[in-house]
C-alpha cells in the first residue's frame, strides 16, 4: 500500500528521493512502504521528464542546405551510339561525408545507379579508386571535397588510359608492366628455400623505405607525358620504382639481370625527369629520385660489363 502522503501530493515531486525517503522515516513510515514508495516516485519523476520534454519547444534549428555541384565523367560501352559526357550531380555537403569518394557513393546510392567506379578500402591503401579529380591524380578516398559552393567538382578517370565504363580505367597493359619486372624476391641458390628466412641488416631495410608503400594506383604514371605517348614500351614511374624496389633488396641475387632487362631506348630512358609523378604520387613517394637511381646504377652496370 502506498502511503497516503505520496498520493496527496506530499512531498512536492519535485524533490529528490533523498528528501522524501528522509521525510518518510520521520513520520514513521515501514521500510517496505518507503522502497514500493521509491518506486512510485522514479515513476512519477519519469513522467515529469517526458512530460517537460514532451511541452518544451525544438530551439535546435535546421542548417541551411549546402549545394555542391559535381561533374562527372560518363560514358557506357553497351550503349549504342553512347558518347562520352559531363553529367551533373548537386549534392547536399550537410548529408555527405567529407571525401570526394562518399560524394561518389551518396550519388550512386541514392541518385543515380548506374554510376560505375572502383573502390574498396576507402583507406588510401588499395589504390583502387584513382582518378582524376579536380586536374590531379589522386585517390577518392583521401581527397577531401571542395567545400567552396560555387565551384564545381570535376571528376574523371585516370588520363590517357582506355576507359572500360565511366570512372573505371583499363589497367591491364599497366598490371603486364608490372609483371615483366618480376616483382618479387629471386635466388640464385635455391636450395635452402623455405627452410630458413633471408635476413638483412637494418640498414639494408632502411633502403626499402619509400619504395615498398607503393600502392600501384597507377597515379604517377598516368600523369606522365613519356607514359602518355609511349605506354606500350616505356615502363612508367610506378612499374620502374618497383624494379628499383627489388635491385636494391640485399636478399636478391639478380641485380644484374634486372639492368639487363632495362638495356634498351624506351623501358627506362624514356624518362625526362618531368617529375609529374613525384607531385601527384597520393602516398608522398618520390619514383623521380628511384629512376634516376637507376640510370645512374646501369651506367655502373654498363661499366662492368665492358671491364668484364
Amino acid at each position: 500500500m502506498v502511503p497516503r502522503c505520496m498520493l496527496d501530493g506530499w512531498p512536492n515531486p519535485n524533490w529528490s528521493w533523498f528528501a522524501v525517503s528522509r521525510k518518510m522515516l520521520c513520520v514513521g513510515v515501514p521500510l517496505k512502504r518507503i522502497c514500493l514508495a521509491r518506486k512510485l516516485f522514479g515513476h512519477l519523476q519519469g513522467s515529469r521528464w517526458a512530460q517537460r520534454a514532451a511541452a518544451a519547444p525544438d530551439t535546435r534549428s535546421t542548417p541551411p542546405p549546402r549545394i555542391k555541384k559535381f561533374a562527372v565523367y560518363r560514358w557506357d560501352p553497351d550503349k549504342s551510339g553512347d558518347k562520352p559526357r559531363m553529367q551533373a550531380y548537386d549534392i547536399d555537403l550537410n548529408t555527405c561525408g567529407p571525401m570526394v569518394l562518399d560524394a561518389l557513393i551518396k550519388i550512386k546510392n541514392e541518385m543515380d545507379g548506374t554510376l560505375t567506379f572502383r573502390r574498396s578500402c576507402r583507406e588510401g591503401i588499395c589504390g583502387s579508386c584513382a582518378m582524376n579529380i579536380n586536374g590531379g591524380n589522386t585517390l577518392a578516398c583521401t581527397t577531401k571535397i571542395d567545400t567552396n559552393l560555387s565551384k564545381v567538382s570535376k571528376i574523371y578517370p585516370l588520363p590517357h588510359m582506355y576507359v572500360v565504363k565511366d570512372l573505371v580505367p583499363d589497367l591491364s597493359n599497366f598490371y603486364a608492366q608490372y609483371r615483366s619486372i618480376e616483382p618479387y624476391l629471386k635466388k640464385k641458390d635455391e636450395s635452402q628455400q623455405g627452410k630458413e628466412q633471408y635476413l638483412q641488416s637494418v640498414e639494408d631495410r632502411e633502403r626499402l623505405d619509400g619504395l615498398y608503400e607503393c600502392i600501384l594506383c597507377a597515379c604517377c604514371s598516368t600523369s606522365c607525358p613519356s607514359y602518355w605517348w609511349n605506354g606500350d614500351k616505356y615502363l612508367g614511374p610506378a612499374v620502374l620504382m618497383q624494379a628499383y624496389r627489388w635491385m636494391i633488396d640485399s636478399r636478391d641475387d639478380f641485380t644484374a639481370e634486372r639492368l639487363a632487362k632495362l638495356q634498351d631506348p624506351f623501358s627506362l630512358y624514356r624518362c625526362h625527369t618531368i617529375m609529374n609523378c613525384t607531385k601527384t604520387c597520393p602516398k608522398g613517394l618520390n619514383p623521380g629520385k628511384a629512376i634516376a637511381e637507376i640510370k645512374k646504377m646501369m651506367a655502373t652496370y654498363k661499366d662492368k660489363a665492358i671491364s668484364a
